[in-house]
């Protein structure tokens, strides 16, 4: 099996995924994060779901000592909190929280909502670029 195929395969199923939990519609992560107003759990089953998906495939894959498609494992190495990682989470709440889509659900609505979804990518792009500067601001 080819990387490629895997990635389109996951790519499917993400998109799935993100479908048939109706995470694609932004009023679902905002009624999540609504917590002293209409709360709505629905997204913790959904990351719960991933959660445990991904625990038990990590632990399957790296009994190997190695992936498929790689010479080793690309695992982070530094698992202290710092201060960019706080400042970078916080930013990202704010626009998760102002937008009700992340990354995933946001390229996804390009295609679901041409409109808004171009602008918010285009966006999104921006303030990509904007935190590697910040980023590298933060480093010195």
């Amino acid at each position: 099996m080819k990387p490629s195929f895997l990635v389109f395969c996951s790519g499917v199923i993400f998109g799935m995924g993100l479908a048939v939990s109706g995470m694609l519609n932004p009023s679902k992560v905002v009624g999540f994060l609504d917590l002293f107003g209409e709360w709505d759990p629905s997204l913790a089953f959904v990351m719960g779901g991933g959660m445990v998906v991904n625990f038990i495939g990590f632990r399957l894959i790296t009994r190997h000592g190695k992936p498929l498609f790689a010479p080793r494992f690309m695992l982070p190495l530094k698992t202290n909190i710092e201060m960019p990682l706080v400042i970078g989470a916080a930013i990202f709440g704010v626009g998760w929280a102002m937008a009700g889509l992340c990354p995933g659900p946001a390229i996804a609505s390009v295609l679901l909502n041409p409109a808004d979804g171009v602008l918010f990518l285009v966006l999104m792009c921006a303030g990509l670029a904007a935190g590697r500067l910040l980023a590298r601001r933060l480093d010195r």
